[in-house]
């Protein structure tokens, strides 16, 4: 697979999310995945890696930014790869309770990864309290998103403890392009997405009805989006700008009970797993004395647009819609309708279509413009803070036969945020992962007690009615 991917360009979303960086904002995510079994030897864990890696050949890649800034950037092959700068190996100081695990990861998830390397790490981690060990996988947002599933971390699990044979595939790094061959790409790149346009334009030609209906669709969610950004979501502890350095709590809750109470009020489990996060972020508001009445949230839902022929492709295609958390409810039930008819009017409404068009217009801006329509979109007029939930596979898996027993998914902080949260569903099992700003959030803790009393709230509702 030699050069594979070599020189392609990043999509708008992906630069879009190398734009949104700043000394306090780190835009990577990742997973603290905890095993059953003995660790595997360091040695043993790295040829795993290297007979893996063909599968994802982004990642022996790196950044080149043409010149004079002719075009977003471009993922080269790094000929100094060195796969051992990128698995680190640790261990937690005994008794190697959860404390210091999650301390560990929150310390890693406060350092920004080095541009000049492939932008990705992972940790492996021994010494934990009650035997195992565990994983903890850290990537740049632009190289994987959470929809897409294919990233280093899921091509290393297995199926069985068994595995499969895979021969490490030879590998020669393609030479770095020359400045002037990064400007001509760059320059490449702008005429072809002009070419695009013009082909749009000449199917809209071929197709006026369809060109006609797509564009009432497009100018209707425009609006819709416009009107989100005007009704301004209000202040909270959670909207400040984020310091250089994180907390991260872990929930864990079963998928049945999800799927109880989502079958009892006839809801979807999204729609269930926003309403707990209501529930949790009204009682941490009412923890510090603030009032909930008439105070209603805005979280951004990630949403995949990514076709079915796109499936299994790296970069993101991702947009964002606004989802209401409506903390000024006090019964369980009346938050859970309230998150329902919002959720289903959303998804009959054009927000996805219009932020996905809104999308691959800035496609055709020049970098520094793409920059700053890009720290618009995490902007503190749009929402309170992130809120995303990936469904993770239904069966077991394994790592050099070692069986995966959890997993917990680390969002990112972007804009005046302080608190984002990430769920993933497994093997029947659900993982909150919850990353706070270490100053703002002291008190993270009383947001995860909050997920947990939501929730058993909502269980008991379910079995009594």
């Amino acid at each position: 697979m030699a050069g594979q991917q070599h020189l392609d360009r990043l999509s708008a979303v992906d630069a879009g999310f190398l734009a949104q960086e700043k000394p306090n904002t780190h835009m990577h995510i990742g997973g603290l995945a905890i095993f059953e079994g003995e660790p595997p030897g360091l040695d043993e864990f790295l040829a795993h890696i290297e007979s893996r890696l063909h599968l994802v050949p982004r990642y022996r890649q790196k950044l080149a930014v043409p010149p004079l800034e002719t075009g977003r950037p471009l993922w080269v092959d790094d000929p100094s790869f060195n796969l051992a700068y990128h698995v680190r190996h640790s261990a937690l100081p005994e008794p190697g309770d959860e404390e210091a695990l999650l301390a560990l990861a929150a310390r890693v998830f406060s350092q920004r990864l080095d541009r000049s390397k492939p932008l990705w790490e992972l940790w492996l981690v021994e010494g934990l309290q009650d035997g195992g060990f565990a994983l903890l996988s850290k990537t740049h947002h632009a190289l994987v998103d959470g929809v897409s599933g294919v990233d280093l971390a899921s091509v290393l699990f297995d199926l069985s403890p068994a595995g499969r044979s895979d021969g490490a595939e030879p590998w020669v790094p393609q030479p770095e392009p020359s400045g002037a061959e990064l400007a001509a790409r760059g320059l490449t790149g702008a005429v072809r997405a002009v070419t695009e346009v013009a082909t749009g334009a000449l199917g809209a030609v071929s197709h006026p009805g369809e060109a006609i209906d797509k564009a009432r669709e497009v100018a209707t969610g425009i609006s819709e989006v416009a009107w989100t950004a005007l009704n301004a979501p209000p202040d909270t502890p959670f909207n400040v700008a984020p310091g250089p350095h994180r907390r991260i709590r872990i929930v864990r809750a079963g998928l049945d009970e999800f799927k109880l109470i989502k079958n009892a009020f006839g809801t979807t489990v999204n729609d269930v797993v926003l309403a707990v996060v209501t529930g949790a972020l009204a009682y941490f508001l009412q923890s510090r004395g603030r009032r909930t009445e008439g105070l209603e949230l805005k979280a951004a839902v990630p949403v995949s647009v990514r076709s079915d022929d796109q499936r299994g492709a790296l970069g993101n295609q991702l947009t964002q819609m606004m989802a209401p958390l409506p903390v000024f409810l006090d019964d369980p039930v009346a938050r859970l309708a309230y998150v329902k008819q919002a959720m289903d009017g959303l998804k009959e409404s054009r927000q996805a279509l219009a932020a996905s068009a809104i999308a691959s217009l800035q496609g055709f801006a020049p970098p520094t413009i793409h920059a700053q329509a890009s720290r618009l979109n995490f902007s503190g007029r749009f929402f309170n803070l992130l809120v995303t939930n990936v469904p993770g596979p239904q069966l077991p898996l394994y790592v050099l036969g070692r069986k995966l027993k959890e997993i917990f998914p680390i969002p990112f902080l972007a804009g005046e945020r302080a608190l984002a949260i990430a769920i993933i569903s497994y093997d029947g099992k659900v993982g909150f992962g919850l990353l706070g700003d270490y100053d703002a959030l002291p008190d993270l803790d009383v947001v995860a007690e909050g997920i947990e009393a939501s929730l058993a709230q909502f269980v008991e509702l379910a079995k009594s009615g």
